[in-house]
């Protein structure tokens, strides 16, 4: 029910706040796989995470929106890869991107319908349908590339 509250009141708090801001995790597993997730309101393939909400650190948000939507578990703490303006979304939206190496998970949560799939994939094993944003945070990760500034370019 909390979720579907936030879902019905997003768009008020984009037009009376500021900045919004939102955590998501690069969580790896043992072979450098990545977790990715699909939802069932937008299109494609993401990493784990959400928006902050009031009271909350990045930190706490983090650990929420791993727990909720992929039943994972932070055995330790995550480090900060980066802050993106992700202005195509709204102007004063930010995502803090995590990476997540040290985790645990009991049971994997069933699709429902936030999250429709979850899935892990090795770098070369990528769905075409991964976002812009990530597929860049994954090749700053990886590949070498120099961090930006923007989600998607």
């Amino acid at each position: 029910m909390h979720r579907l509250i936030r879902f019905l009141l997003h768009p008020f708090w984009r037009l009376t706040r500021g900045m919004t801001l939102g955590a998501q995790g690069i969580v790896l597993d043992e072979q450098d796989r990545v977790l990715l997730v699909r939802h069932g309101y937008r299109p494609g393939w993401h990493f784990p995470g959400g928006g902050v909400e009031w009271g909350e650190t990045l930190a706490v948000s983090l650990e929420r929106e791993l727990r909720e939507e992929a039943g994972v578990e932070l055995d330790g703490e995550a480090q900060l890869h980066g802050i993106f303006a992700n202005f195509k979304a709204f102007p004063g939206d930010h995502i803090a991107v995590f990476i997540v190496r040290d985790w645990h998970r009991d049971k994997k949560p069933r699709p429902n319908l936030e999250i429709r799939e979850q899935k892990f994939f090795a770098m070369d094993e990528l769905p075409d349908e991964l976002v812009k944003g990530a597929r860049y945070r994954l090749a700053e990760l990886f590949e070498g590339r120099s961090k930006g500034r923007h989600w998607a370019g």
